[in-house]
């Protein structure tokens, strides 16, 4: 069946042929022309589809373009921002070295300075490691302050590495004096909550203090210079509060300080010479 099909659509094939190769020139146009009128709607489609898929292609490729743009651009801005850290942590070095370089020149004491090294969580206000020891010529008992004020003391030395007393520590007592007044005392610290806590400042206090008159808040409280572990004049802090007591009164005093943050430090290792006057 199949096969005489096939014979029968040869035999139909020649006489199409044949009868086209009779025709005229004129007929032959006609019959091409109507062909492409019939398959002209199936060949536009078929070109519209290809545009289609061109563009889509092309939009794929633009869209992959862009992924890879938006890439190298969050490279890049991470990369900048990077930048921007590390300047900014240079530009507050940069401050930190000129603020002491400063106050190294304009202060009447010989100063070392030194770098926190580390503290202990467990008792957060008692004490700081730093980096200055006895091949830097820091003995025990020297003063340590910043340019806000005093610090505490050395009470232990390695080569490399001291250990500072911090006048927050209960242990810690410095003779102290009211700015523009007479009035002197001894500040120390009285322990409030747990003593290990690095968010609860202990408070500190100035005691055996005259009943009259009262302190005001504001007024600075600074070292005496007795007992010639801390040169008179250092800057402690200042009174918020006076209270009277039976036999004396008291202030509570507002260190000068921060000691949460305590970073750069200086010790004091004399007094600078006096310039000498031009013969």
């Amino acid at each position: 069946m199949n096969k005489r099909k096939n014979i029968l659509a040869i035999i139909g094939f020649i006489i199409a042929a044949g009868f086209i190769f009779l025709m005229s020139p004129q007929n032959v146009q006609r019959v091409q022309n109507g062909f492409l009128g019939l398959i002209s709607p199936f060949l536009r489609t078929g070109s519209d589809w290809e545009r289609k898929y061109k563009d889509y292609r092309s939009g794929l490729k633009k869209l992959g373009e862009l992924e890879a743009d938006v890439g190298r651009l969050k490279v890049e801005n991470d990369r900048l921002k990077a930048l921007n850290q590390a300047l900014q942590g240079v530009e507050a070095e940069n401050i930190r070295l000129n603020a002491a370089l400063g106050f190294q020149s304009q202060t009447a004491f010989s100063l070392i300075s030194a770098r926190v090294l580390g503290r202990n969580p467990s008792n957060w206000w008692s004490t700081v490691n730093i980096d200055r020891g006895k091949k830097d010529g820091v003995t025990t008992e020297m003063c340590v302050l910043t340019p806000d004020g005093l610090v505490g003391k050395i009470i232990d030395c390695t080569e490399t590495s001291s250990t500072v007393l911090l006048i927050t520590d209960e242990n810690c007592k410095v003779a102290a004096t009211i700015e523009a007044t007479e009035r002197q005392g001894i500040v120390r610290v009285e322990v409030r909550g747990e003593r290990g806590s690095s968010t609860l400042q202990p408070r500190m206090t100035l005691n055996f203090l005259s009943k009259a008159p009262a302190l005001e808040p504001g007024q600075k409280l600074r070292t005496s210079g007795a007992g010639f572990v801390y040169p008179a004049g250092v800057m402690i802090g200042e009174v918020v509060d006076f209270r009277m007591r039976e036999l004396d009164g008291y202030a509570v005093i507002q260190p000068s300080v921060d000691f949460a943050t305590l970073e750069d430090v200086f010790i004091v290792t004399g007094m600078k010479a006096a310039p000498v006057a031009p013969k």
